[in-house]
């Protein structure tokens, strides 16, 4: 997918992140007043090109969509802030249906640039994977 653009909500933070794929469009909410740094992670990966030409290299029907790997097997990948950071895992925020945006790791604090998208409830994913937005518009891309 390619990332056509992103909309600033005020000086310091995008609000939206708009993915472009072969498929159609879609737009990801982010959620930066309960995870401000993995937030900022994917809209700063996004502004600097970091997402242009992956691929959604994970795909599993009635459960999630994963991309964000430059390497597009499942193992790459990096943060704005070098190497892995810690997860930001909040109450207020659960998988609770389809177009949940979280990040996809490897175990606690280990988030890089690979994220997923929920295609339904998955609420044992809660607590164990950072949840820092959610699909706006464009699920059916999806």
């Amino acid at each position: 997918f390619i990332i056509m653009s992103i909309t600033k909500e005020n000086k310091t933070s995008y609000s939206h992140v708009l993915f472009e794929t072969s498929n159609g469009d879609f737009v990801v909410e982010l959620y930066y007043r309960h995870t401000p740094r993995t937030c900022y992670n994917m809209a700063a990966l996004a502004e600097k090109g970091y997402y242009d030409g992956t691929v959604f290299h994970r795909i599993i029907s009635e459960f999630m969509v994963q991309g964000g790997d430059p390497t597009g097997t499942g193992r790459g990948g990096e943060s704005i802030y070098g190497g892995k950071f810690e997860d930001e895992i909040t109450r207020n925020l659960k998988h609770t249906g389809a177009g949940i945006v979280s990040m996809a790791n490897a175990g606690a604090n280990t988030n890089g640039s690979q994220f997923f998208v929920t295609l339904k409830s998955t609420p044992f994913l809660d607590g164990k994977h950072t949840i820092f937005g959610r699909i706006y518009s464009g699920m059916g891309v999806i």
